[in-house]
């Protein structure tokens, strides 16, 4: 089954160019999750420091949004970085997910994108560049994108406390 499953996250990058009617259902589930994977690592590596907290919340976002087990989520991640060094914009990502998700989930990866932003407790203009950016692209409004920005930061500070 992994090498099945490998086979399919190494097809997702030239999927990616391909046309979404030209995607069965399940080639289409996983360029999402490659398309959403590359937006949170490129808000990652947007700073030029990269942190293990950074990394450890793309992990936990990726987790928290599809059903992968570890091995999956660490070659998605692998994946998205390799993706993520080639990328020249952001719409080929964020075309399908225009397609595809509801508004609601469009919100919750500019939530995810903040939440990898805030991982290191501190936030760069790079990262918050970015995630303007693909929340326009994403056609998520002012008052949702500051809402994402808020309860990230909540649910941050949620976290260190509870730790």
């Amino acid at each position: 089954m992994l090498s099945t499953l490998k086979d399919l996250f190494d097809n997702l990058t030239a999927s990616l160019t391909a046309p979404p009617g030209a995607q069965g259902p399940a080639e289409q589930a996983h360029t999402l999750q490659l398309s959403t994977a590359v937006l949170l690592v490129e808000v990652m590596r947007a700073d030029p420091t990269l942190q293990d907290s950074e990394r450890d919340a793309v992990l936990t976002a990726l987790r928290r949004k599809f059903d992968l087990g570890d091995d999956e989520l660490e070659r998605l991640l692998e994946l998205a970085h390799e993706t993520a060094r080639t990328a020249y914009d952001y719409q080929r990502f964020t075309a399908l997910m225009n397609e595809r998700f509801t508004q609601e989930q469009k919100i919750n990866v500019v939530e995810a994108m903040w939440e990898v932003a805030f991982a290191d407790h501190h936030l760069d203009a790079n990262e918050h560049h970015v995630i303007s950016k693909v929340a326009g692209l994403l056609h998520v409004t002012h008052g949702e994108y500051i809402a994402a920005k808020l309860h990230a930061q909540d649910t941050l500070k949620r976290r260190s406390g509870a730790a």
